[in-house]
């Protein structure tokens, strides 16, 4: 039971950088489990799977975005999220401070930083 991965909810709308998040996130010992983009399906994932962390767009495929999708989450989870975006004006970094966020990290990112991130968070 002790051997048990964390999990982790990867929404990302580029295809191509959900699959980078995912490799990054299993070198650092984490089970992604939804790699997902569109807000509306990571409240329901996240409500169903109750992950360990999310890594969160900003700027998501459909009707609301990573932000808005986050402050419904926190309506029934205080799961750890660390943003990944390239929105790194002060209106998206002050509407992300209402969601209580773990990190704010500016696209684009390598392993080192994410590592550095969940480790400042005591994720790992």
């Amino acid at each position: 039971m002790g051997d048990k991965k964390r999990t982790v909810l990867i929404v990302e709308d580029d295809l191509i950088l959900n699959l980078l998040y995912e490799s990054y996130m299993e070198k650092l010992g984490f089970d992604p489990i939804g790699e997902l983009v569109y807000g509306k399906t990571a409240i329901e994932m996240a409500k169903n799977s109750n992950p360990d962390l999310i890594l969160m767009d900003i700027a998501l495929e459909g009707e609301i975005d990573g932000i808005e999708t986050m402050a419904r989450i926190r309506e029934f989870s205080d799961v750890p999220v660390i943003y990944i975006t390239g929105n790194s004006d002060p209106f998206h970094k002050e509407r992300a401070e209402a969601t209580n966020f773990t990190d704010f990290l500016i696209k684009p990112i390598e392993l080192p930083e994410l590592r550095h991130s969940l480790k400042q968070a005591g994720l790992l």
